[in-house]
């Protein structure tokens, strides 16, 4: 990995509760990304896919919305390689695209001719498998990052499904030990107690009954853990990935409207107890983190 003395040092100290954007996220990465070796940039990549994922479930939804810019794949290349294996012909080549997207979309197709869905939302489909290609990451911190949310992310969830009685099982996901536990388990800790020492925090946020002091915890929480994992690679990629991090929760929380995430989460814990087996998924597509 290369060493960014000068980008490092030259850039403007952060904290969570900043009022105002030193960067946008996409502006931050158009600064550095001249700076980045090739395999750093990677890494850069691997972060702005998850606009790419938005972007391929909106426009299989909603085929007129326009795309996040922030993602780097175009509608007509999501459009060849679905194209391509409806057709059962060999995908284009392009490497913007990683092989998550061909596995997707050959269960996408696989499903229209079969007329069903699967067991979990198209939206958790896709970031199951985002996950699972993340955390294979060469970068042990990028890997470590993604397997933290995918964890924090689950548990949350599981304590929300408990606390409401709604069947966990449709909305945990990937298959990593922690997500497999959760499913098995009904213990307090869902059997966890041994391997995430977080867990006794993240259940205390859990309780928290301001919905969006709840969220801040949880990137305070997210916070820390970035700022321990790079003290001692202050001049490394790792602590430039986590300055991007930190400013995407800055730009998310700058842009945040209480009121709208607030009436959101309330209509999505509504419309669970009901059964809608889409709720969750309308409620990450209105709070995309």
């Amino acid at each position: 990995m290369s060493k960014y003395y000068y980008l490092i040092a030259g850039l403007p100290n952060i904290a969570l509760d900043d009022s105002k954007l030193t960067y946008t996220i996409a502006n931050f990465r158009n600064e550095i990304e001249p700076m980045m070796s090739r395999c750093d940039k990677k890494l850069l990549d691997l972060f702005f896919l998850k606009f790419d994922n938005k972007n391929l479930i909106d426009h299989l939804k909603y085929p007129e919305k326009e795309p996040d810019e922030r993602g780097n794949i175009s509608i007509e290349e999501f459009d060849e390689l679905q194209k391509a294996l409806k057709e059962e012909e060999k995908p284009p080549k392009n490497k913007l695209i990683p092989p998550y997207f061909a596995e997707f979309f050959a269960i996408y197709l696989a499903s229209e001719k079969k007329d069903n869905q699967p067991e979990i939302s198209w939206e958790d489909l896709l970031s199951a498998l985002y996950y699972a290609y993340a955390m294979r990451s060469k970068n042990k911190f990028v890997a470590a990052w993604f397997e933290l949310n995918l964890n924090i992310n689950n548990m949350l969830t599981a304590i929300t499904c408990r606390k409401h009685n709604m069947d966990k099982s449709k909305y945990i996901i990937g298959h990593n030990e922690i997500a497999e536990a959760i499913r098995s388990s009904n213990a307090r800790d869902f059997g966890l107690g041994d391997l995430v020492d977080y867990l006794p925090e993240l259940q205390r946020i859990a309780e928290e009954p301001d919905l969006m002091m709840r969220e801040k915890k949880v990137d305070l929480m997210k916070w820390k853990w970035l700022e321990d994992n790079t003290f001692f690679k202050p001049f490394d990629y790792e602590s430039v990935f986590a300055y991007l991090l930190q400013l995407e929760m800055i730009e998310r929380w700058v842009t945040l409207d209480k009121a709208t995430g607030e009436h959101t989460f309330r209509e999505l814990v509504k419309t669970m107890m009901k059964g809608s087996e889409h709720a969750l998924e309308e409620f990450k597509r209105n709070n995309e983190k």
